[in-house]
């Protein structure tokens, strides 16, 4: 069973080496994940809500058909494998003093832990949980895991860690950071438009821990783990938007005017003279909770960010224009 990256990796090399491989899914696994898989040959089968109901699934599946099961992270095996990452790290940069490792059921921290610890013992390893899924960091402090449905960062959305892992994670993991559905998203989007790297939720986790905690790693050398590209277009699309809008560079803006001839008119100039694109209008009369005599309009601009947006509205008002924001958005 996998939420998708161990599933891709089991179902490539189960068709170079042409063995069956049969992986099960949570049902709402991202479209690109399960379209991935299947291209690589792999019988993928779609059952529960959660990681831990395909879990209960794949188990019963594994005795009726006779199947071995490649656990995603509770198997020594796997964590090595996973623990190479830190060996390729230190061959690129060996003067890295602190990793910093998304963490979902804790193989690939275990395995990263064990051999980075090997190579050099006083290395700081850091773990990061979305803050709807905290199962390791609840379990190491002996609190019972509180998990919500829900998350950008399915990729580490697991309600209890491995047995084998969490005797590593507690003896070689310093400390392990919890990350909010907005530090997420805003990771993913930097990362995209810094380096134009697409990278999902779950790994981009590591880069979101880091700002929200840069005085912690100020000049320290810090190595993350971009675990995982996986991020289907529609979310990828909605972590865009969501970012324009929360810089000021998309913004819906109400506005209210007289109900005359030629005032719509106006109001799209001013907005044009002042540099903002007018993407939509939407122009109200019949359910407007204003006087009989005015008309309310919402249009969708593009701005050049926070500043110029208070230009344009700032320039609205000074003739005669009354604007707002819709009262439940946030900008900024």
């Amino acid at each position: 069973m996998s939420a998708g990256n161990h599933a891709q990796g089991v179902a490539f090399h189960a068709k170079r080496l042409g063995i069956l491989a049969v992986i099960v899914m949570p049902l709402h696994t991202p479209s690109l994940k399960v379209e991935h898989t299947r291209m690589h040959g792999a019988e993928v089968i779609l059952q529960g809500t959660t990681f831990e109901e395909s879990g209960k699934f794949v188990q019963v599946l594994a005795k009726k058909r006779n199947l071995i099961l490649i656990h995603p992270y509770d198997d020594y095996l796997v964590m090595a494998g996973q623990g190479t990452i830190a060996l390729e790290m230190f061959a690129q940069q060996p003067k890295l003093e602190t990793l910093i490792v998304p963490i979902g059921g804790g193989g690939l921290i275990a395995g990263m832990a064990i051999a980075a610890k090997g190579i050099k013992p006083d290395i700081e390893i850091i773990g990061v949980q979305a803050k709807q899924f905290p199962a390791m960091r609840d379990w190491l402090n002996g609190q019972r895991g509180k998990c919500v449905c829900g998350t950008v960062a399915e990729g580490i959305a697991v309600k209890r860690p491995g047995l084998l892992t969490r005797r590593v994670v507690k003896n070689l993991v310093d400390d392990i950071l919890l990350v909010g559905e907005d530090e997420i998203e805003n990771a993913v989007l930097m990362l995209l438009q810094i380096e134009k790297t697409v990278v999902e939720g779950a790994g981009a986790c590591g880069l979101a821990a880091l700002l929200g905690n840069f005085r912690r790693f100020r000049k320290k050398k810090v190595g993350l783990v971009l675990s995982g590209g996986n991020l289907d277009l529609m979310t990828l699309s909605t972590i865009i938007q969501r970012g324009l809008a929360k810089n000021g560079q998309l913004v819906r803006l109400r506005v209210e005017l007289s109900d005359v001839p030629g005032e719509l008119g106006r109001l799209t100039g001013l907005v044009g003279e002042a540099g903002g694109n007018i993407m939509e209008v939407f122009h109200q009369r019949i359910f407007s909770a204003g006087p009989v005599k005015t008309a309310e309009v919402n249009l969708v601009l593009q701005t050049r960010g926070l500043h110029h947006l208070a230009a344009i509205t700032s320039g609205l008002n000074e003739n005669g224009f009354r604007t707002l924001l819709p009262s439940h958005e946030h900008i900024g």
